[in-house]
């Protein structure tokens, strides 16, 4: 299904990582969450939006057969159009999901639509953000699901003493899903991984995709209204906080 200005929306979801942070020897994406894999939470707000068409998703090279048949043949997402592997770096696999579009691998081609990215570690997105998010993409060009800080933050020196305390009104935290037009964020990544390719590393610093549209385009990012319960899941406390969030809305 189009969105209403008649272009295509496709999700990028990742689920390529590790459970180094999570003291498990399973993946994060993998670990059950009320008896069903983390990564079903994503796959699964893909699945019931409205919003969005298909989904491209991203796994270990290794787990490439047991996500087809244990994850998306088993729950029947049928949203999900390709299973891909990923990179070692998280731009590694966005970057081979945004060359599957760019090549029109998918099923019906998007070629000149949007593409959100989303972390198939965040369990909690809601049609609310993604329509959120569609309106600024189709107003900006660019935009992130990012919430305001709730703390103060300090800027360290490399010594770990602080530095410097930015004015907390001017500073958010930056969730996914991180939206764009496609040519857009296929032309930022282009660029990077010719940067990269010619071993540049040492001078590029990105640890997300607006990063790559701020450094390699001209493109503003705006920052869209998520959600304080859009959380990653990084360490085993999170996956408590998860928990205590699901208990609470079974009993709303």
């Amino acid at each position: 299904m189009a969105d209403r200005d008649g272009k295509r929306c496709t999700a990028i979801v990742l689920a390529a990582g590790s459970g180094s942070r999570m003291k498990s020897k399973v993946a994060k994406q993998f670990l059950l969450l009320d008896g069903k894999p983390l990564i079903w939470y994503a796959l699964n707000a893909v699945e019931q939006s409205k919003i969005l068409d298909d989904c491209i998703l991203v796994t270990g090279a290794a787990d490439l057969e047991y996500v087809k048949r244990g994850i998306v043949a088993k729950y029947g997402f049928s949203k999900v159009d390709c299973v891909i592997p990923g990179g070692d770096e998280r731009y590694a696999s966005v970057w081979n999901a945004l060359q599957w579009i760019a090549k029109g691998k998918q099923s019906v081609p998007n070629g000149d639509g949007y593409v959100f990215i989303h972390d198939g570690a965040r369990p909690f997105l809601t049609e609310e953000i993604l329509a959120r998010t569609l309106e600024d993409v189709r107003k900006y060009h660019a935009c992130v699901a990012a919430m305001p800080a709730k703390d103060t933050v300090k800027i360290a020196d490399g010594e770990g003493f602080a530095k410097s305390t930015p004015d907390r009104r001017s500073v958010w935290t930056v969730q996914t899903p991180q939206v764009f037009e496609t040519g857009l964020i296929i032309d930022a990544y282009a660029r990077l991984a010719a940067c990269l390719s010619e071993q540049e590393t040492g001078k590029i610093a990105v640890t997300d995709d607006a990063g790559v549209v701020e450094l390699f385009t001209d493109y503003r990012v705006k920052l869209t209204e998520g959600s304080y319960e859009n959380i990653k899941i990084t360490t085993p406390e999170d996956l408590l906080t998860a928990e205590n969030f699901l208990r609470r809305e079974c009993h709303k």
